[in-house]
């Protein structure tokens, strides 16, 4: 019998009632989860056994021995699941313990997101404070169904005149920018989100969000750098998945760019959400994805890596609904769910100029119109590089404010006409007068469209200076002082004239009334221009 010191007195009551405690907070804490080991681990893809319930998609969380790494479910196979990795893939090794998670991939949004540059997950990446998201939105959605959307009606002006003019982006449609490497495809997107700038703070504001898949470092951080020169960064989100990025990390970046998105454009439901300032969230998104060729490109590696086997081009079947389902999600809601837009401008790189490779046509079939850029016309100083004939937008006039859309369509037909007659007139043929007057307006129209990099243009300016070309006050002047014209036309109608701009800004529209005070102002000027 054990000796028992006769100052201890045994209190039954206490000890069960300890007892009991300890077993309740046992079962409060008691997390089930079910785990499963790394078999096979390479080239960012891990395969995992004895996942017996996991979901397409799912999060898993990977026990390594510098911490948890995140991954996700790609395929189900009869013994084990392959996996993508999130993060630092070296530190998964075979034999690591694989958790799962009952969650899918989300990323955190909102108002804390913008000026920031981030990775795909929502880490930044800018050396910058650590981001306080208050909220979070699922990576990878079905879009909004026919019933919750609305035609597209109002225009994204990207402050090109050329793109304004004939191959207008409206809120909430997807406009393609496709051309070779070296074209200007980079510089329209990055046009188009420093000519929001003027939204900013009003009703009509939009965030923007640019998403680098594949892209050096450095040209990233001149694209940021860019941006914050242009007091640009307010409003946008930089998400980069750079070239020296895992695969993984390059094919789910698209994805959380537009959830990032979505959340601005769902915000005008139930009345609207507000900023920290007190005013209205914004409720309009341009995402731009710089570039899905590269997204195709990395997902390629992902299936072949997971043994799915390869079709055209050695793509997998399923590339199609890679850039479907993302292009999909860009949409002009109905008024009913807030009358929110995220407008989408994919960019695609051709190799030699082959628009109908696999990667390309099926990227031109999902989007509602594409910006084609040339790089003969790019190095022969035509910049930006639109190729006007192949360009096209299938939204149109629908995109364009009155004004523009009433001098735009004759803009078209001089362009496609000079085209025509400029490779006849190097036949060396002579030429009648109003063949020549004709070729000599196209060439001025050419020279009046180009334009210099991140130097966007008001729609007022843009009206003023293609009716100007187009009604032929260009015509006597020499081409090499086109430029010079147009900027001295436009400090005149900011100063002399500018109660004819400001009305034309007013209206968006030009009556005879207004039409004929714009030609009295273009003749006062063009009597006072010694060029």
């Amino acid at each position: 019998m054990p000796y028992r010191s006769p100052n201890v007195k045994i209190k039954t009551d206490e000890i069960a009632s300890i007892i009991k405690q300890e077993i309740d907070q046992y079962s409060a804490d008691l997390e089930v989860s079910e785990v499963g080991r790394v078999v096979e681990i390479g080239d960012g893809i891990a395969r995992v056994y004895g996942l017996a319930n996991a979901m397409a998609g799912e999060l898993v969380e990977f026990q390594t021995d510098s911490g948890t790494v995140m991954g996700q479910v790609m395929n189900l196979e009869t013994d084990t699941v392959g996996t993508v990795i999130y993060g630092d893939a070296l530190a998964v090794k075979e034999g690591d313990i694989c958790k799962s998670t009952n969650r899918l991939l989300e990323v955190p949004v909102g108002e804390a997101m913008l000026g920031r540059v981030v990775d795909p997950l929502g880490r930044p990446l800018d050396g910058g404070a650590a981001i306080n998201a208050t909220e979070h939105q699922k990576v990878d959605i079905i879009a909004p169904g026919i019933a919750d959307r609305q035609p597209v009606t109002e225009p994204m002006q990207t402050g090109i005149k050329a793109i304004d003019a004939m191959i207008p982006v409206g809120r909430g449609q997807r406009e393609l920018i496709i051309g070779d490497r070296k074209t200007g495809k980079t510089a329209v997107a990055v046009d188009t989100i420093i000519n929001q700038k003027q939204y900013w703070g009003t009703d009509e504001a939009v965030v923007c969000i640019y998403v680098a898949v594949g892209q050096k470092e450095s040209t990233v951080a001149g694209v940021v750098e860019t941006l914050k020169e242009s007091g640009a960064m307010d409003y946008t989100i930089v998400v980069s998945a750079g070239s020296s990025d895992s695969a993984p990390m390059q094919y789910v970046a698209p994805y959380s760019g537009c959830a990032m998105g979505e959340y601005f454009m769902w915000s005008g439901k139930d009345g609207g959400k507000t900023m920290s300032d007190g005013k209205p969230m914004p409720k309009h998104a341009l995402l731009v994805y710089d570039d899905l060729s590269k997204q195709a490109v990395a997902y390629r590696q992902l299936s072949l890596l997971l043994r799915r086997p390869p079709g055209r081009e050695a793509y997998p079947g399923d590339v199609f609904y890679l850039h479907s389902r993302l292009l999909e999600r860009a949409t002009k809601l109905s008024d009913e769910n807030g009358g929110g837009s995220l407008t989408a401008l994919p960019v695609i790189e051709t190799q030699e100029g082959d628009v109908s490779a696999y990667i390309p046509t099926n990227v031109i079939s999902i989007t509602d119109g594409q910006i084609y850029l040339e790089p003969e016309l790019f190095f022969s100083g035509v910049r930006p590089a639109i190729n006007v004939g192949i360009s096209v937008s299938r939204v149109g006039g629908n995109a364009q404010i009155k004004a523009m859309k009433k001098i735009a369509g004759s803009l078209r037909l001089d362009l496609a006409a000079y085209r025509e007659l400029e490779a006849f007139a190097q036949l060396g043929t002579d030429l009648d007068k109003a063949t020549q007057a004709q070729l000599d307006r196209g060439a001025r129209m050419v020279e009046l469209l180009k334009q210099p990099q991140y130097v966007p243009q008001t729609v007022t300016d843009q009206v003023i200076s293609i009716y100007a070309g187009t009604k032929g006050y260009l015509d006597k002047v020499a081409i090499d002082k086109v430029p010079e014209f147009e900027k001295a036309m436009l400090e005149y109608f900011q100063t002399s004239a500018r109660d004819v701009h400001a009305e034309i800004a007013e209206k968006k529209a030009l009556d005879d009334e207004l039409t004929g005070k714009l030609e009295k102002a273009l003749d006062a000027f063009k009597s006072t221009w010694n060029g």
